[in-house]
């Protein structure tokens, strides 16, 4: 696949116009002014168009379309037990898949190819992905409210499974990482035994840390340390992991996830949403903590939509730090595809350089709301939305194009979630 006369945004986050960019399978093989030599089965013409990125979510729960709409207002505590895992209890494996697709498709159609996901039903999750053709990192978010040690719990199987059967996949499309849901959902013993596992495994770690201040001041109140200190000296952050939200954290707080080299995930309209509170970027970023950016749940955010998180993000960090320079758009840009992409351990994504993987997005600019083109990177933060998507590419696939899904049957998958919701709702 050839494209010619197109703006691309580069590694250094400057646009070029006049490029071209070529696809060979999975990998992006040339980009550059001069045209390749050979001939490509495809050739599309790059006027009035950018190609960027494709966005990487570093922190969903993408089969919580379900839950769309469902226990508005209302902070995080309320929320879950009143609301969400009462709901949750009564969701089937055939339910999780379908609602794993309508995510994925909303996902496509804003630009994003891969998420971070932490739920329960692995295979169903994974079977979604895995016909959709989008990336997946995925954790099952072990709960344990006893004394019970890891390998008594069922989330044990169900790992030993996901890894036998899926972790890797594709050409390591398909990743199974390992989780903890939450310090206040667990037992240090369990904490302990999970991260034991996953060093055994050489897996990757996701967990929320720190979304609340009520979190942090009863963690602080059980064990006498705040959640990030209880999970370091318990041995979670030997492996390579990404913290949700971190909206609550101390310096010292910070500093040991520095030295760990945790990679945050941000979550602004999700923690606007829920009345969380503003995470501390600026002073995450002093100490070089990887940041990378995701939306949450579709029940906490509405939406699964990139260029909605990268403008409230640097909104938010504005008005939070009362500083208008708080942060670039080169630096949100860069939280929504090179860092989240390297948050999932896809080292060869979230650029468009020769040698990489073809996951990128077109975008139209021939719209209103992007004339004058003069500050066209300022524009893709704040004045960009998912209308503007024409193309999504992951791995070299063609995921979405002009409003069509090759991979999903998304007119029978929405009317699948409606009938799934209502089936629910009557028993909750």
């Amino acid at each position: 696949m050839l494209f010619e006369n197109i703006s691309v945004l580069t590694p250094e986050f400057h646009i070029e116009d006049n490029m071209y960019v070529l696809t060979k399978g999975s990998i992006i093989s040339y980009v550059g002014k001069e045209r390749p030599e050979g001939t490509s089965r495809r050739v599309i013409d790059g006027k009035d168009r950018l190609l960027m990125p494709a966005f990487y979510n570093a922190h969903g729960h993408t089969p919580m379309t379900i839950l769309r709409g469902y226990g508005e207002n209302m902070e995080l505590s309320r929320w879950l037990n009143e609301k969400i895992f009462p709901f949750e209890a009564k969701l089937t494996p055939a339910m999780v898949y379908n609602s794993t697709l309508v995510g994925i498709a909303e996902m496509f159609a804003a630009g994003v190819v891969s998420s971070t996901d932490m739920y329960f039903f692995g295979e169903a999750i994974m079977s979604a992905f895995e016909k959709s053709g989008a990336k997946l990192n995925l954790s099952i978010g072990t709960v344990c409210f006893d004394d019970r040690g890891f390998k008594d719990l069922p989330d044990y199987g169900e790992n030993e499974r996901l890894f036998q059967n899926w972790h890797g996949k594709d050409g390591g499309r398909l990743r199974v990482d390992m989780s903890i849901h939450g310090e206040y959902t667990s037992s240090p013993k369990v904490v302990g035994d999970v991260a034991a596992y996953a060093k055994e495994k050489n897996c990757r770690m996701q967990l929320h840390l720190s979304e609340t201040a009520k979190e942090h001041k009863e963690c602080q109140e059980r064990h006498g340390k705040t959640p990030a200190q209880y999970f370091y000296d318990l041995g979670l952050f030997d492996v390579p992991a990404t913290a949700a939200h971190c909206v609550w954290l101390s310096e010292e707080d910070m500093d040991l996830l520095a030295e760990k080299d945790v990679t945050v995930a941000t979550c602004p309209i999700s923690n606007m949403k829920l009345a969380s509170g503003i995470a501390d970027l600026k002073a995450m970023r002093k100490r070089g903590i990887r940041i990378a950016l995701g939306t949450d749940g579709a029940s906490s955010n509405n939406s699964l939509q990139m260029f909605d998180e990268m403008k409230a993000l640097a909104l938010v960090q504005r008005i939070g730090s009362e500083d208008p320079a708080a942060v670039t758009p080169e630096e949100v840009l860069r939280y929504a595809t090179r860092n989240a992409a390297l948050s999932q351990g896809r080292n060869d994504a979230g650029m468009i350089a020769e040698g990489y993987r073809a996951d990128f997005v077109v975008l139209n600019l021939d719209r209103p709301h992007f004339a004058p083109r003069r500050n066209l990177l300022h524009h893709l933060v704040y004045s960009a939305d998912r209308g503007d998507v024409v193309m999504t590419v992951c791995d070299g696939n063609i995921v979405y194009d002009n409003g069509h899904f090759p991979t999903i049957d998304v007119e029978r998958a929405t009317a699948v979630l409606e009938q799934d919701f209502e089936s629910v709702l009557v028993s909750v």
